[in-house]
């Protein structure tokens, strides 16, 4: 099962703070803005999104589809794929995905300590 690029989603207090922090650790801003609300920075294909005042705590992110430039993959899992997987195995969602649709969709489920995982397709 190919989940596709990973990042983490952080709930953050202060996005200027929290920006400062992470270029310091080496990462720059690959998409966002401040205006926004968010930031999503990259360090060579380590991707962290940095979130104020959007949800609280912080998710683990899979974007079938996209490699971690954002950039389409020819091939990959499309997240109904996923979805009928993680359900042949008697994975709990959170949120579920239309199975009759096809193009951009999420799903959503919680590991086992409590974590908030997002699949989200974007094509």
């Amino acid at each position: 099962m190919k989940l596709g690029a990973f990042s983490i989603s952080l709930s953050v207090k202060d996005l200027a703070v929290s920006k400062s922090f992470y270029e310091n650790l080496g990462f720059s801003v690959f998409a966002g803005g401040m205006q926004q609300g968010y930031l999503i920075m990259k360090n060579e294909n380590a991707l962290i999104g940095l979130f104020q005042g959007m949800f609280e705590g912080n998710i683990l992110t899979f974007n079938p589809g996209w490699d971690e430039n954002a950039q389409n993959l020819e091939h990959f899992d499309d997240i109904r794929e996923i979805q009928k997987h993680l359900k042949s195995r008697q994975v709990a969602l959170g949120s579920e995905a239309d199975e009759n649709s096809t193009g951009p969709a999420s799903l959503t489920l919680t590991d086992p300590d409590g974590n908030l995982i997002l699949v989200d397709q974007h094509r």
